[in-house]
């Protein structure tokens, strides 16, 4: 019997693992801007990542969902304002100890501009 799926976009399957954080995109075309873009992705996700052990049950859900939007592509992020602001709003919420991941979202929301 022959697979009969088919698949537009990225297609990602995980069997089991642990602290997955989303899919890498690979390289968004060229300025230094994109270079910073991405390194603030990269640190919101490493915040995000340190944030998890200091998280309810339903903010820790949000936080997996939202990973896989954290994409470094300025038109996506700017589409996915309410991502973003999920985070922002989670970060607040736990206080000193999500400091980090609000200003990272700071940082990320200034590059979008």
């Amino acid at each position: 019997m022959s697979d009969a799926s088919h698949y537009y976009g990225p297609v990602v399957n995980m069997n089991g693992g642990r602290e997955n954080v989303g899919v890498n995109y690979g390289t968004v075309g060229g300025a230094a801007q994109d270079v910073e873009l991405r390194a603030a992705v990269e640190e919101l996700t490493r915040c995000l990542g340190e944030l998890r052990p200091h998280l309810t049950p339903d903010q820790a859900r949000t936080v997996e969902d939202v990973l896989p939007e954290l994409a470094p592509d300025r038109n996506a992020l700017r589409e996915r304002g309410i991502v973003l602001a999920s985070v922002a709003q989670i970060a607040a919420a736990v206080g000193a100890v999500g400091q980090p991941a609000a200003e990272a979202v700071g940082r990320l929301l200034t590059l979008l501009g």
